[in-house]
């Protein structure tokens, strides 16, 4: 079963230092599950000052930029993971760093047949990150 874990948290409630220290702890916890056949993908999102959102309605396009919500918490990375079960799944949000200062959300994965596969995601601090 794949499920999305999403991070999320107050983008000021970590220091520089703590911040280097969840993604390097990350890193190690991405690293494990691939060795287990269980990590399908991970990565932090820039701030959500940078977010764009877009909206269609009828043929008029309307595009705002973030932050958009009046939120305590905003979605700041995610883990896609293949596990056994919901029971698994909590098992391996708990292990992320993020969880000691926000919440990880567990959101199964809808899957739909027909839709292009990733054979490969863009490491981070890759030349393809944007």
């Amino acid at each position: 079963m794949k499920y999305m874990l999403l991070a999320y948290g107050a983008e000021d409630s970590w220091t520089h230092e703590e911040r280097m220290d969840c993604m390097a702890e990350s890193t190690q916890l991405c690293h494990e599950l691939a060795s287990q056949g269980k990590y399908l993908g991970a990565s932090p999102l820039h701030p959500v000052a940078t977010a764009t959102c877009v909206k269609m309605r009828g043929s008029g396009r309307l595009t705002t930029d973030g932050p958009f919500a009046e939120t305590t918490e905003q979605l700041g990375g995610y883990f896609l993971i293949d596990v056994a079960d919901l029971d698994e799944a909590i098992a391996v949000a708990s292990r992320i760093p993020a969880a000691r200062k926000g919440t990880i959300e567990i959101r199964p994965v809808f899957e739909l047949s027909g839709l292009p596969a990733i054979d490969r995601l863009p490491a981070i601090g890759s030349k393809t990150d944007l």
